[in-house]
This record gives structure tokens, C-alpha cells and sequence, in this order.
């Protein structure tokens, strides 16, 4: 891992460490796999999640390495899940969060951000608590709807994209950066595409067992 991390190349005169690099590549795999609905979007977390926890820890960044290893956690428990509930056609079956979900995951956000922020400052491990703080409340959230296949864990990413861009251009991790705007676009997309599997599949639920081949 430190030779990754020590090695790598030069970017609009930028360097960019192997480490980061694979691991920002994979982040981006990982939105094309979770808008396709596969389960490869878990092991290709779990794979980049422990390249990014060694490129934050390097920079110094503790709540942005700390949800790494959250993500690592919910990515377990997001491939478990996903296995129980795939259908042979249309695959991962997912769904629009109720209002009390809704509740919840402000909630936790809200309540999340505040004591992470605190506990960073308290701990010195972080030079910007209050976005990296969160940021890893963001993560945290989005990866544990996305396991319950709510369509909203998307509206959450574009969160976590519009406060990560200007911190990690502020850490001078510019690839991050640029990698955070590709995300804004491919989480919209994957928004759009989520909403309309979720309207299917409750028509589909809907639709009486004697009419479903008319």
C-alpha cells in the first residue's frame, strides 16, 4: 500500500498517487454497477474503500478515512441484503422511502453531523470537522439506504458531492475532486433511472396475480 500510495503520475501537473487514482476508479465503477442494480457494486466498494482509507489517513483527513471503514461495514451488509431481495428479471428490487424513512435519514444526518464534527475536534483529526464531519455522516447514510434500496440514497450522494468537492480541492487531492463532479452527473442519472425501476416494481406489486399476463 505505501508503494501505491508513494508512486504514481502527473495530471495537468498534478500528482496523483497510485493509490488514489485506483481508487477514485473504482468509486466511479461502483455508481455504474449500483445504477445497473448488480451485486459486483460490493465487492468493488469494499476494494476501493481500502485504497481511499490509506489516501485520507496520508492526507490527513480523519472523517473523510474514518467512513471508509463504515463503507467497508454497510458494504457487507448491502451485498447480504441485496442477495435476499433480487428478482430474476428485473433484478435488485428497489423502491421509494416512506416518510417516517424520510425522518429518519434527516435525522441521522442532521444529528450525525454535529456529534461527528464535535468528536473530530476534540480529537484533532481533522483540519475542516464540519465537512468532513459531514461527509462521513453523508457516506455512512447513503451506503445504508442504497443497502435498503431506497431510490433516495441517491438525493443523499448529491449531498455529500456538493460540500466533498470544495474540501478536497482544498486538501489539493484535485483528481478527488474532479471525480466528485463526474459523480454529480452519474448520480443524477442513477437518481432518474432508480425512480423509474421503483414506479415498475410498485405497479408491478399492484397488479392482481390473475392479471399479470394480460
Amino acid at each position: 500500500m505505501n508503494w501505491l500510495l508513494e508512486h504514481g503520475l502527473t495530471l495537468l501537473g498534478e500528482h496523483i498517487s497510485f493509490a488514489e487514482l485506483l481508487g477514485q476508479i473504482g468509486a466511479v465503477a461502483v455508481v455504474f454497477l449500483a445504477q445497473r442494480r448488480t451485486l459486483w457494486t460490493w465487492p468493488v466498494q469494499i476494494a476501493a474503500a481500502i485504497l481511499l482509507f490509506s489516501v485520507y489517513t496520508s492526507a490527513h483527513l480523519g472523517g473523510l478515512a474514518l467512513r471508509q471503514v463504515i463503507v467497508l461495514a454497510i458494504s457487507g451488509y448491502g451485498w447480504w441484503a441485496w442477495t435476499r431481495r433480487r428478482d430474476a428479471e428485473y433484478g435488485v428490487v428497489v423502491r421509494r422511502s416512506t416518510w417516517p424513512e424520510l425522518g429518519a435519514l434527516a435525522t441521522v444526518l442532521v444529528v450525525g453531523t454535529v456529534g461527528m464534527a464535535l468528536l473530530l475536534q476534540a480529537t484533532d483529526a481533522s483540519w475542516a470537522p464540519w465537512p468532513d464531519a459531514a461527509i462521513f455522516i453523508g457516506t455512512a447514510v447513503a451506503y445504508g439506504a442504497q443497502g435498503l434500496r431506497l431510490v433516495e440514497f441517491w438525493l443523499v450522494w448529491l449531498l455529500v458531492d456538493a460540500i466533498g468537492v470544495p474540501l478536497q480541492i482544498a486538501s489539493g487531492l484535485y483528481f478527488s475532486a474532479s471525480v466528485y463532479i463526474v459523480f454529480t452527473f452519474l448520480v443524477i442519472k442513477g437518481w432518474r433511472d432508480w425512480t423509474r425501476s421503483a414506479k415498475v416494481s410498485a405497479s408491478l406489486a399492484q397488479t392482481p396475480v390473475g392479471n399479470a399476463s394480460v
